[in-house]
């Protein structure tokens, strides 16, 4: 429990850093962001993709007069359930009704306070860093009362404003290196993203769900980052960390994507039960946490190549899947249901690889009903046409800028 005097000042301080801060590049997110009356705006992401700077930005767009309080705070450490009616006591005395809250699941019950706010007619917006935790508070008590987006790391187009580049293979070779975590791309330093994996697998997951074996943890963590763009199962991974449960091992996989860390790429069928027991194909969120954490002896480009298209279709849809019957396509986007975009990943395009991705992507073209398809590759260009199909050859710098 915390005095009236100590959240006064902890509000008055965080409000002071918070809009001498510098907003920096204007996100690309800023213009999506959902804003409805009586309605809580949520913005999720993985620790340090810029969501606070966001929260900045649409207050200096729209708001003169709103508050933001950051619950993470080691200032506030002993704050309660009883302690946020003490903390809208003190946003009453200011005159505010917009109020800006990052982290605040941290904080028990903190749902029936948002639901309260808004009865009450006030404007909140909400960042966090845990998808499940959201999700689970939020459909339990502010079901038909909020709307949500996500928010990724630096897109290439950001990263070349950011960094006042133009859109060319080198570039997209430093932005694949890198990746795009704001702080990182600003300094370079290594250090800043080894950090950010800490605190993900410790504070987000290890702490909040009471992991003794945070070793083995963390080494999975390592494991899937190092091998992005294969499949994985929980069943062969068994034994590997000293983690002998196959239902353990999926309840990391649940936690690493509920932080933002690890996204897990489905199979395409129709059947569910085909989706669940086949192998999914595992990305990270960043390249740049590749770079920074990965045990590979070889740096595998290709593999890095196709992360980073991953999330460039991630960042539009979350209904992507991995088609596999004969041949193989590594990306179906989804919109409502319905099929939208085939795509093909292979860094350099060679007598060696050239039927199979191009055969892998006609079939896929054919089975959705598709009349175009994609291969992005680093530098390449060319166009292919075969009864009524399209397939285009586009270098990376040239789709990831559409």
């Amino acid at each position: 429990m915390l005095r009236q005097d100590q959240i006064a000042t902890v509000l008055d301080a965080q409000q002071k850093s918070f809009l001498k801060k510098d907003s920096t590049l204007s996100r690309e997110v800023l213009k999506q962001v959902p804003i409805l009356s009586s309605f809580a705006t949520i913005i999720s992401g993985v620790r340090r993709c810029g969501k606070s700077t966001l929260l900045l930005q649409i207050i200096k767009d729209k708001y003169e007069n709103a508050l933001y309080f950051n619950f993470e705070d080691l200032r506030l450490v002993g704050f309660e359930t009883t302690d946020l009616i003490r903390f809208q006591q003190e946003v009453e005395k200011r005159g505010v009704t917009v109020l800006f809250f990052d982290e605040i699941q941290l904080i028990s019950k903190w749902e029936i306070f948002v639901h309260q706010l808004l009865r009450e007619g006030y404007t909140v917006f909400i960042s966090g860093s845990n998808a499940s935790l959201l999700s689970k508070e939020l459909g339990t008590h502010l079901t038909g009362r909020h709307v949500s987006m996500e928010m990724f790391p630096f897109s290439y187009t950001e990263y070349l404003t950011f960094k006042s580049e133009t859109a060319n293979p080198n570039s997209l070779r430093a932005y694949l290196q890198s990746g795009g975590f704001p702080e990182f791309v600003k300094t370079g330093a290594e250090l800043i993203l080894q950090s950010l994996m800490e605190d993900i697998l410790v504070r987000d997951i290890a702490v909040r769900h009471s992991i003794r074996e945070v070793e083995s943890l963390k080494q999975l963590a390592v494991y899937l980052i190092s091998n992005v763009g294969t499949l994985v199962s929980a069943n062969k991974l068994t034994d590997l960390f000293g983690i002998k449960s196959s239902a353990t091992i999926l309840e990391y996989f649940a936690w690493l994507k509920n932080a933002y860390l690890i996204e897990f790429l489905p199979l395409f069928s129709y059947s569910l039960k085909v989706q669940a027991r086949n192998p999914k194909k595992v990305y990270a969120i960043d390249t740049g946490l590749i770079s920074a954490t990965s045990t590979a002896f070889s740096e595998n480009v290709g593999h890095k190549l196709e992360n980073l298209i991953y999330l460039h279709l991630r960042r539009k849809s979350k209904e992507l899947y991995y088609y596999k019957e004969k041949g193989e396509c590594d990306f179906i986007s989804f919109n409502k249901g319905k099929a939208q975009e085939a795509v093909q990943v292979c860094y350099q395009i060679d007598d060696n690889n050239f039927k199979r991705e191009y055969n892998g992507l006609l079939e896929a073209l054919k089975f959705f009903k598709l009349s175009e398809g994609t291969i992005v590759t680093l530098d390449q260009t060319d166009l292919f046409e075969e009864d009524g199909f399209v397939i285009k050859l586009i270098p990376a710098h040239e789709y990831l800028s559409q």
